[in-house]
């Protein structure tokens, strides 16, 4: 299976990682097996980010979660399902994906790793098999977390990611059960987005994108993003605007530059301290007590 063997290309740049798990038990919903073989989409042409190259993750038909579980000694009993973006075209595997769970398990929390669906599905609404991607996700965490060791899930997501996080705290479930697993809820208790995309509509800067609703039920959010990030900061203006109007705790921090795609990679923007202020916002959250 392509999309498993895949993840064998990355031991040397993650955290000791449980076996990938399938997210569904046949087919994912709608696939028709026609975007070719699942590979990495990196070229020279792409640079480097923080000083080092990204692996560019393309053509994923068959979505799994990778577990990546912090010291026993250390576990919080929290996990995070962690969303790389892309532009729902590729996954930033590492630099939003393997490297965010590391730092999870440093502060003692478990980072689940999803490999959704991409390039978005020409007949199909861009995020729409994303969703249902993460929301199986979200529901097999709650399946096996005495098996885990977790109590709280909480969804993080970049770019495509970020939108595809708060989709995942705002959307009921959107494909029919499918097995026992779907029995359990596909809301996460809580949401983080870095640099997030879609948010808004690109010509009303308040304006949420239309799949976003927003309400009493969204889970208490954190959002960062700079000044100077191409995709506009009223994207996270606008969604901070509509959470606070429905009274959902939101922790918003906007930094003057720093631009789009850093990841947790360290430079000398002071954006690349955002691991620090969303570990603080956990820590006074509640979600790293044991």
């Amino acid at each position: 299976m392509k999309s498993i063997l895949l993840a064998a290309l990355l031991p040397l740049i993650a955290a000791a990682a449980d076996a990938p798990l399938r997210l569904w038990p046949a087919e994912a919903p709608g696939e028709k097996g026609n975007i070719g073989e699942e590979k990495d989409m990196t070229t020279e042409k792409n640079g480097q980010t923080g000083g080092r190259t990204v692996i560019r993750i393309g053509n994923v038909s068959t979505p799994i979660l990778t577990v990546y579980r912090p010291p026993a000694e250390k576990n919080a009993g929290t996990a995070v399902l962690v969303c790389p973006g892309g532009g729902y075209s590729i996954l930033a595997y590492d630099l939003e994906g393997t490297e965010v769970c590391e730092w999870l398990n440093s502060i003692g929390v478990t980072g689940i790793l999803l490999k959704y669906r991409v390039p978005a599905r020409a007949e199909r609404p861009r995020h729409e098999a994303p969703l249902q991607d993460a929301q199986r996700a979200i529901s097999l965490a709650r399946q096996h977390a005495g098996e885990w060791g977790i109590q709280r899930l909480g969804v993080l997501g970049f770019s495509a990611g970020g939108h595809l996080a708060a989709l995942a705290g705002n959307a009921e479930r959107s494909y029919p059960a499918v097995d026992a697993a779907d029995e359990a809820s596909v809301r996460p208790d809580f949401c983080v987005l870095i640099y997030p995309a879609y948010l808004t509509q690109k010509d009303k800067a308040d304006a949420l994108s239309p799949e976003l609703t927003v309400n009493a039920k969204t889970p208490p959010t954190f959002i960062a993003m700079t000044q100077d990030d191409p995709i506009r900061v009223e994207t996270a203006l606008g969604y901070s605007l509509a959470l606070k109007n429905a009274k959902v705790p939101c922790e918003l921090h906007i930094y003057p530059e720093g631009g789009h795609g850093y990841g947790l990679r360290k430079t000398d923007k002071l954006v690349t301290t955002w691991p620090a202020r969303v570990a603080d916002w956990m820590g006074t959250s509640g979600w790293l007590k044991k």
